[in-house]
């Protein structure tokens, strides 16, 4: 009895809505029933739910899922149809009358903060260390980090250089678009089958947004066909609850591509001026930044995060950054894989290639200078822990991709750093036993990049059991403990402590059954290689699937549970060395060679982590070269297909090489650290260094498209090298 839902969006970029009549198309043979923003129940501003890496107020999220009032950005969702068929549905879209009053759009990012720009929302006071402004404004949030005295360091550098640089709105471009089922049941229970990254976040911003009990909702999820960061926030869930609600039937709505690049949280463009000072011996004297965010229609960039990641590898006695979250008439961001750092490391990269260049230094000896080390202080005064960034800037330097020579016109060498700081969060598992001597390992986590296989892998370990002998399940809300989303570069690293500390629980149960099994006390049984053994009798044994076997005969179900929130943080560095090729013709960059470097922590699975190296990579790289949203004057998205926004290919790419370096982290059993983030941060750095010295123009502008390139070497041709 499924029904199927379609989304009727808003052909405007800001507008008010006057008037929706649904009438003609409730009165469709096929359709059970539509839904706009005034079916969506009233959340108070400041309520914030478990979301990741980018949150946003619950109060915002009700009207990005449903405009209430205006609509903020083209493609906005106005209304919803369930109906018997897709095609029904998708008619009946046709039929509903809307009435609009047209407003200005708010496009430039810079220009939204000014005072006179039109206003997104009346109700969005600017939020900084001084407290909440008393007039509206599109500024959401200033953020400051603030060491020493940025003058003084000014003063004492031989070289000084400030530029600006832009990046534009690029999207995650995962395979799956968003596909998602609700079912309100007969007794008020809800089901609900969703492509996201967090079953549980889900929940809890289900409940919120509907004022439901979270015991009164069960969020299964799918496997999910990609994310990165996009799929951690509701968007689609809430529509298919509510037209299940009006018809007591489980709703299913699937979203077209043009509606995922239109409609779907891309990743946030930045403008960044920044200003450097450095001695003639390399030392770095003063950082002056300032990083403004385009969060889209509502508040909540990722502004911390990305002022972090620029500043992180760098020691300054003397530094001042102000971030700011500012809103514009776009699609509202989310997450992408390391969310900010991309675009705010590109120009950091971009600006300190040049410093070490006007001072005469090999870039790489110019980072090892300034690189930050064990007990450092953090731009956010936080202290580093155990970190491998000179191990991985010495490997690099020795690297065969650094130090073989490279010649031929237009061909140019370039490197970049990548920070991403790590997720902790909790992370829970349940170990159950077969009689085979097999385990059952059910974890709260969705599987985004082959995390069950390494999570296996730490269970074999702890247990001392052979890996075929694991097998895990992902479970929903109703039969694991609660676990948070799978993003931030954690599920591996706080998964680990999860499964040592359900591994400990489970032997310490099993030493207590095989001492029974064996005729003496718990506290003389010691397990090593699959055995229970009574301590200096090593022959007395049972073995590890004999001990499960008795659980499994009377004797009493045999579980292990571990959960872990409490890990510090694991921060990964990360290197790339990009050769490549411009044609001064076309101005298309071909990539040469292309190596990735990157402290990893502990190796669980080094096969995978080099597939999460070389897609970070990747990218990395379309938003470098290719990708951007083209928006025209009106707000609307000219470029929402594959066809148009395009991302690379496998034609586009060479091999990428991926050098693995081990520093422990500080925490956790095994030293482990997330792979999944820092290698889309230096693409853009690196290639921009590289075009450089292919070109000698410098580009202060993402992405580093054909057309952009041959204009900027025509322009060179004419007036001698310049930026662009």
């Amino acid at each position: 009895g499924m029904l199927y839902g379609k989304i009727l969006r808003s052909p405007y970029a800001h507008a008010r809505i006057r008037r929706i009549d649904a009438s003609r198309a409730l009165a469709v043979p096929g359709v059970k029933a539509v839904v706009t923003g005034a079916d969506m129940p009233p959340v108070k501003p400041g309520t914030i739910a478990p979301q990741g890496e980018l949150e946003i107020d619950m109060y915002y999220l009700s009207k990005l899922i449903l405009a209430q009032g205006k609509v903020l950005f083209h493609g906005h969702p106005v209304a919803a149809v369930a109906a018997t068929s897709p095609e029904i549905a998708a008619y009946a879209l046709g039929l509903i009358d809307v009435e609009y009053e047209p407003l200005e759009p708010v496009l430039d990012v810079e220009k939204a903060m000014e005072p006179t720009a039109p206003l997104l929302h009346d109700d969005l006071f600017t939020r900084s260390l001084g407290g909440v402004s008393e007039k509206p404004s599109n500024i959401a949030l200033h953020l400051q980090m603030e060491r020493g005295n940025v003058e003084e360091g000014f003063a004492q550098a031989d070289v000084v250089l400030e530029r600006t640089y832009r990046t534009q709105m690029v999207h995650q471009g995962y395979l799956e678009p968003e596909a998602e089922t609700a079912w309100v049941q007969p007794d008020g229970r809800i089901i609900v089958w969703c492509n996201s990254q967090g079953m549980f976040a889900h929940r809890t911003q289900l409940s919120i947004l509907f004022n439901i009990p979270p015991s009164r909702i069960k969020v299964i999820p799918t496997e999910v066909g990609g994310a990165f960061g996009g799929k951690i926030y509701v968007r689609v869930s809430p529509i298919c609850l509510l037209l299940s609600q009006k018809t007591g039937r489980p709703v299913q709505i699937v979203l077209t591509r043009e509606e995922v690049l239109r409609a779907t949280g891309p990743g946030s463009p930045l403008v960044a001026h920044i200003k450097v000072g450095a001695r003639r011996d390399g030392q770095i004297t003063a950082i002056q930044a300032k990083f403004i965010y385009d969060s889209g229609a509502f508040p909540g960039g990722p502004v911390a995060g990305g002022v972090l990641s620029a500043l992180a590898p760098y020691k300054t006695l003397h530094m001042r950054v102000d971030g700011y979250d500012v809103v514009t008439n776009k699609p509202r961001v989310a997450a992408y894989r390391a969310p900010g750092a991309t675009a705010s490391c590109f120009a950091m990269e971009a600006l300190m290639d040049e410093v070490a260049e006007a001072l005469g230094m090999d870039p790489i000896d110019f980072r090892l200078r300034n690189a930050v080390e064990e007990g450092d202080p953090m731009p956010n005064g936080l202290t580093w822990g155990r970190i491998g960034l000179k191990a991985m800037l010495e490997r690099a330097r020795r690297s065969p991709a650094w130090t073989e020579p490279l010649t031929g016109p237009y061909r140019g060498r370039g490197m970049a750093l990548g920070f991403w700081r790590g997720g902790t969060n909790t992370s829970s598992c349940h170990i159950t036993v077969n009689a085979d001597g097999s385990v059952n390992v059910t974890v709260g986590s969705v599987d985004l990049s082959s995390t069950r296989t390494g999570i296996a892998q730490m269970v074999a370990e702890c247990l001392g059991i052979p890996f075929e002998q694991v097998r895990i399940v992902v479970g929903d809300t109703d039969t694991v403990a609660h676990t948070d989303n799978s993003g931030g570069s954690r599920i591996t690293y706080s998964m680990s402590a999860a499964v040592y500390q359900a591994s400990q629980d489970l032997l310490g149960k099993m030493k207590v059954r095989a001492a029974g099994m064996l005729g003496v006390p718990p506290e003389q049984v010691e397990y090593r290689d699959g055995r229970f053994f009574v301590s200096d009798i090593p022959d007395k044994f049972k073995t590890f699937p004999e001990v499960c076997y008795a659980s499994t005969r009377g004797g009493g179900a045999l579980q292990g549970f571990g959960s872990n929130g409490r890990l510090k943080m694991a921060p990964a560095f990360s290197l790339h060395i990009a050769d490549v090729e411009v044609d001064p013709e076309t101005g298309k960059v071909r990539i040469l060679r292309y190596t990735t470097f990157q402290d990893v922590g502990r190796a669980i699975n080094p096969t995978l982590i080099e597939g999460q190296m070389q897609g970070g990579a990747v990218q990395g790289i379309g938003w470098a070269l290719t990708e951007e949203y083209v928006f025209d004057e009106k707000g609307v998205l000219r470029n929402a297909s594959l066809l148009d926004y395009r991302m690379p290919v496998a034609l586009d790419l060479p091999m990428i090489d991926c050098e693995i370096i081990e520093v422990p982290a500080s925490d956790g059993p095994f030293g482990v650290r997330g792979v999944g983030e820092a290698p889309i941060v230096p693409p853009a750095g690196a290639l921009a260094n590289a075009i450089y010295r292919a070109t000698g123009v410098r580009f202060y502008r993402l992405p580093m498209s054909p057309e952009r390139v041959f204009w900027a070497l025509r322009e060179a041709g004419r007036n001698g090298p310049r930026g662009q």
